[in-house]
C-alpha cells in the first residue's frame, strides 16, 4: 500500500504546485480515478475493507459508512504555523448547529503513518464537550490569541510507521509539522445522509470490486445512501 500512496502523492504534488505554494498540508479523494488506476484503487479499497481495520471501526461506530481518504504531509514552508481546529467549524453552519453535530454525529479518522511520526496533537475529551473560553479564543484567534498558541491538557499521538491512530474529527486538534510526516487517513462516519452529502461517489468501489473485498459493509452503506441522494441532486 505504501507504494500506491507514494505514487499518488508524487503525482498529486506535480499537479498541484500552486496549492503547495499556498501552504496546503493534505490531499484527499485518493480512491477516485483521477490519479490511481484500477489495481491501485483496489489496493486501497482492500485495506479500507480489511477485517483488521473494520473490526476497529465497527467497535467505535454503529453501522459505519465510508466518507473519504486524506494524505497528510508537511507544508513546503518550514516556518508555516499550525492551527487548532475542529473539522465541524468549516461546514459553514452556526455555532449552535456545530454544537448539535458534536453531540449527535460521529466522524472518525483512522490514521496509518508511512513514517514514524508525532504529527498530531489533540485535546482529549473535546469530542464530547464544547470549548473552554481559552480553547475557543485560541481556536478562533480571538482576544489577542493565535490559532497556534499552546493549550493545556493536550496529548501528542506518537505513532510508528504502520501503527493505527484513531481520533474524532470533532475533537480540537492540530497537525504538528516537521519530520517528513506522511500519514494516510481513512474517514468513517455514521450512516447519516446529512454527513454523506460530503461524500464523492466517484471514490467508492464498483460492484465488481466490492465482490473482492473482505468486509465492504461501510462501502455498501455509502453506495446506498449516495444512490438514494442522486435523484435529489438532479
Amino acid at each position: 500500500m505504501a507504494a500506491v500512496l507514494t505514487r499518488f502523492h508524487d503525482e498529486w504534488c506535480a499537479r498541484n504546485e500552486a496549492a503547495l505554494g499556498r501552504g496546503v498540508i493534505n490531499s484527499a479523494y485518493l480512491t477516485s480515478r483521477e490519479i490511481l488506476d484500477e489495481d491501485e484503487r483496489l489496493t486501497l479499497f482492500s485495506f479500507i475493507a480489511s477485517g483488521a481495520l473494520m473490526g476497529v471501526v465497527n467497535d467505535l461506530i454503529e453501522g459505519p459508512a465510508f466518507l473519504n481518504t486524506q494524505l497528510f504531509f508537511d507544508p513546503q514552508e518550514t516556518e508555516q504555523q499550525n492551527y487548532w481546529h475542529r473539522d465541524v467549524q468549516y461546514l459553514g453552519v452556526p455555532v449552535a448547529e456545530q454544537k448539535r453535530l458534536l453531540r449527535e454525529v460521529n466522524v472518525i479518522h483512522f490514521r496509518v503513518p508511512l513514517v514514524d511520526e508525532r504529527g498530531l496533537e489533540v485535546v482529549p475529551g473535546t469530542h464530547h464537550r464544547w470549548d473552554s473560553s481559552q480553547e475557543e479564543d485560541v481556536r478562533l484567534a480571538r482576544n489577542g490569541c493565535h490559532v497556534w498558541d499552546s493549550l493545556p491538557d493536550t496529548e501528542i499521538l506518537d505513532l510508528n510507521a504502520g501503527d493505527l491512530g484513531v481520533f474524532s474529527a470533532n475533537m480540537i486538534h492540530r497537525g504538528l509539522y516537521g519530520g517528513n510526516r506522511m500519514a494516510f487517513d481513512v474517514i468513517f462516519c455514521d450512516s447519516n445522509p446529512e454527513l454523506l452529502t460530503h461524500l464523492d461517489p466517484m471514490c467508492l468501489p464498483d460492484e465488481d470490486a466490492i465482490a473482492d473485498l473482505e468486509d465492504p459493509s461501510a462501502f455498501i452503506r455509502s453506495r446506498k445512501i449516495a444512490a438514494e441522494a442522486a435523484p435529489r441532486r438532479r
